[in-house]
Order: structure tokens, then C-alpha cells, then sequence
């Protein structure tokens, strides 16, 4: 007798999350309401946000078939970091937040996949316990806010680096603080039990800090005059975040960076800004091969990670599924999302006809109205 079919609707009701979505629904419910509008919240009007997803779908995939009978890998290298599949941890702020073990949690969770963390300096736990967690091999990145304190800033770096980061990524999108306008009706400050051990908080700070507090403390005036002293004072290969201009990549790559992430901050900071998918290729194009371009924002399926791949990014990173993943289940929800993020890019390689990252190519896609 065939099973029936609300048997199997049933069977798949239990299965748990099935995709990287379905740990925001569990992560709402577990997370308090201010926090949980804080991670999921952008700036203004937040199209932005909106715009990062729906521009995925905007582009289409045209298959190749019988292409079968061969290997298929999908592993690669981000800064001569060997990952297992194209898709890094992004800086998450305030891990502790969702879970108590926070970015320690994390490191586990991606050097378990076989893949990397870039580490937020605006981390719960300490950089050198989050690369004690990362295991032997260190594969670490380690995100910088630049401070108004240059020294401790310097610091920071040279801690980063004695811990055994692989490289020192330079955040250069936040002038200012984002008008996240979640974060202000609700009022989100950090627990009482999150410490900030990069953060240069002054010792009379008295309560909780709000992240507009903490976004003060940051150095406002970046230039490249600044990223060309970061590439002077560490051994670390230099990668800036926040590019969506094919003109700051071609500075960058003058100046000896190492790598651009293609980023708006997930829709955070500037509201109608474009979607990074959108401009991926161009700044690709003007980087040639002189750096490493990566991208983040939107990401929510293998799909997206070889539409991204196709049109010139080495690898992605993902950052609010990682978040509802760690509130849900911990270490553990992380490990899984990774799990089902690699499982789907395996997946749509081989449903694209492609054995290798270096088969993925623009002919893959088509965009709409094209």
C-alpha cells in the first residue's frame, strides 16, 4: 500500500529546518523582541534590504545538460585559505546576543564545515579565544572597525595577527550609523553580560551601550590614506568591505589591497543603495586579477552562491541566517545551515552541468526582461 501523501507532509513537518529561512521563524521566537528586530532590521525605509533578495530573483539560471560522469567538487580558496564550498561567515556584531557561547559557538560551527569566519571586531568573545576555537589551521579573518583611538586600534591589529588571522578585513561603510529604524522604536542596547573585548569602550561608560554608542567611538574620516597605513603595519593581506563602486575597486587594487568585499552592510547603512548582486560584475571586471572579490547580502540559497560565482565573485558570505541559526540551535543550528547551504550549491552545480567553480560562468544566467 503506497504511503499516503499527508503521511509525508507530516514526516517533513518534523524534519526540522529545511532551509536556510526556516531558522529566522525559529529564531524569532526564541530571540527577545528588541534583538530580534535589531538583526533583522535595515535602514529607513529599508529597500535596500528588500532589494539585496529580490535581486536574486531577478536573474535566472540556463542549465546545461548530460553533463554527467565526472567529479564534482565545489571547493576553492578565499586568500589562499582552502574552504570546502564558496561561502564564508560574514561579521556578525554581538553574537552572545543569540547564544551564550556567541562567536565561540560560531568558529566551531565553520571550521567543522570547512569553511571561514571573518570575526566581527565588534565581537562578544575575546579574538585570540575565537581563534583558539577555530582550530590548528586558523581559518580566520578578522573584520576591523577602524577606532578613533588609532593606537588601540593598532593594537587590535597586531593582536590579530599574532593570533593567527589569515587576513584583516577593513570595513569603510560606516561614516556614520545607519538610520535603523527597528533599532530605535525598540531601543536595543547590549545585555548587561556582553562584554566587548575590541571595543575601546571608555572606563566611565556608565549602562548599557546602544550600537549608535558604539558606531561613536568609530572612526569617522576613513580614506585610503588609512587602508594604505593598514597594509603597512601588519603582515596580514588587506581586504576593505563596503565597495559598490567599480572606481573604488580600481583604487583599491592600485594600492595593493588583496581583496574587495561587495557589500551594503545588508542593507544597514545607506537605504537605496544598489544590490550587490547588481554591480558584482563590473567591479569584478575592473579588479581583473589583481584582487579577490567577494560579496555578501541576500544570500539564502546554493543558488545564489553560483549566480554570484558566475558573474565574478571567488566566494560569498552570509551573515542573518548564521544569527538564526546560532539563536535556535547554537553551534549545532549553525552547523546545520552551513550543511544545508553547501548541500544546495552541490546540488545546483550539478543540475547547472558543472564540475568545478571554474565551469561557472555568465553563460549560466539570464536575467529578466533580457
Amino acid at each position: 500500500m503506497s504511503t499516503p501523501i499527508s503521511g509525508r507532509v507530516n514526516e517533513q513537518a518534523d524534519a526540522g529546518p529545511v532551509n536556510l529561512n526556516d531558522f529566522e521563524l525559529i529564531a524569532r521566537e526564541k530571540l527577545p523582541h528588541a534583538s530580534y528586530e535589531y538583526f533583522a532590521g535595515g535602514a529607513g525605509d529599508e529597500i535596500t534590504l528588500r532589494e539585496n533578495r529580490l535581486a536574486f530573483e531577478r536573474i535566472s539560471l540556463v542549465p546545461r545538460v548530460l553533463c554527467g560522469g565526472r567529479e564534482r567538487s565545489s571547493a576553492t580558496t578565499v586568500l589562499g585559505v582552502p574552504i570546502n564550498f564558496p561561502a564564508l561567515i560574514a561579521p556578525i556584531a554581538y553574537q552572545q546576543v543569540a547564544d551564550p557561547e556567541g562567536e565561540v559557538a560560531t568558529a566551531r560551527a565553520a571550521a567543522s564545515a570547512g569553511t571561514a569566519l571573518c570575526l566581527s571586531s565588534l565581537s562578544t568573545k575575546s579574538l585570540e579565544a575565537v581563534a583558539d576555537a577555530s582550530g590548528p589551521t586558523r581559518p580566520v579573518f578578522f573584520q576591523l572597525y577602524p577606532y578613533r583611538d588609532r593606537g588601540l586600534t593598532d593594537e587590535i591589529v597586531m593582536r590579530a595577527q599574532a593570533a593567527g588571522y589569515r587576513a584583516l578585513v577593513v570595513t569603510a561603510d560606516v561614516a556614520v550609523h545607519g538610520r535603523r529604524e527597528r533599532e530605535y522604536r525598540n531601543q536595543f542596547v547590549l545585555p548587561d553580560d556582553c562584554e566587548l573585548p575590541c571595543v575601546p569602550v571608555p572606563a566611565d561608560h556608565d549602562g548599557p551601550l546602544s550600537p549608535h554608542e558604539v558606531t561613536g567611538l568609530m572612526q569617522s574620516d576613513l580614506n585610503w590614506d588609512d587602508i594604505e597605513r593598514f597594509i603597512a603595519l601588519s603582515d596580514l593581506p588587506v581586504v576593505v568591505k563596503g565597495v559598490l563602486s567599480a572606481k573604488d575597486a580600481s583604487i583599491a587594487a592600485s594600492l595593493g589591497v588583496s581583496g574587495v568585499i561587495v557589500s551594503n552592510h545588508g542593507g544597514r547603512q545607506l537605504d537605496t543603495a544598489v544590490a550587490t548582486i547588481d554591480v558584482v560584475q563590473e567591479i569584478a571586471d575592473a579588479a581583473g586579477d589583481q584582487l579577490e572579490v567577494l560579496l555578501d547580502g541576500g544570500v539564502r540559497r546554493g543558488s545564489d552562491v553560483v549566480k554570484a560565482i558566475a558573474l565574478g565573485a571567488r566566494a560569498v558570505l552570509i551573515a542573518r541566517p548564521v544569527i538564526w541559526a546560532l539563536a535556535a540551535d547554537g553551534q549545532r543550528g549553525v552547523e546545520t545551515v552551513l550543511s544545508l547551504l553547501e548541500a544546495e550549491i552541490n546540488d545546483t552545480l550539478a543540475l547547472c552541468g558543472c564540475a568545478s567553480l571554474d565551469e561557472v560562468t555568465p553563460e549560466l544566467l539570464r536575467r529578466s526582461g533580457l
